[in-house]
């Protein structure tokens, strides 16, 4: 088994409640096990701007899904949540992305791990932070918890 870490986003809809369904999908998906939920955050989008607040948050997970089996498991809760994907950073009703896979670092066309932008991303880094803050970023080697950067757009939902 592999600890990995996901994170989540919704802005479409009942977004709290996308965010719970993709949980519980993730739950089912025979070789993955939710070990930890952060809090939520809402942020506002990046890149196209024009849409509504997103809802963040983190997953741990305990998985023996292979790298890619584990994005193909991402991609078909997203279709199943009803995500479209029409535009690059565009509204959506579920986003996952693979964070962390242990200690792999993967570069593909397909798959990049770490996430190659996480780092530069407070909608992310906080929510990682509260359920991965000793866990270290294979790339930098560094802790989670010192690549986080206070950012006052991240706020806790609830």
């Amino acid at each position: 088994m592999v600890d990995a870490y996901l994170s989540l986003g919704s802005n479409i809809g009942e977004r709290e409640t996308q965010l719970q369904l993709a949980i519980e999908q993730l739950n089912m998906t025979p070789g993955i096990r939710v070990k930890r939920v952060s809090l939520i955050y809402e942020t506002k989008p990046v890149g196209y701007v024009d849409q509504p607040d997103f809802l963040n948050l983190c997953v741990s997970i305990e998985t023996n899904l292979p790298p890619f089996q584990l994005l193909q498991a991402c991609l078909e809760i997203e279709t199943r949540l009803h995500r479209v994907r029409k535009e690059r950073w565009g509204p959506r009703t579920i986003d996952i992305d693979i964070l962390l896979y242990g200690k792999s670092i993967i570069e593909d066309e397909h798959l990049s791990i770490p996430h190659p932008r996480m780092s530069e991303r407070a909608f992310v880094m906080i929510p990682l932070n509260d359920i991965a803050s000793d866990v270290i970023e294979p790339r930098s080697n560094k802790l989670i918890r010192t690549l986080v950067q206070p950012d006052d757009s991240v706020v806790k939902y609830k």
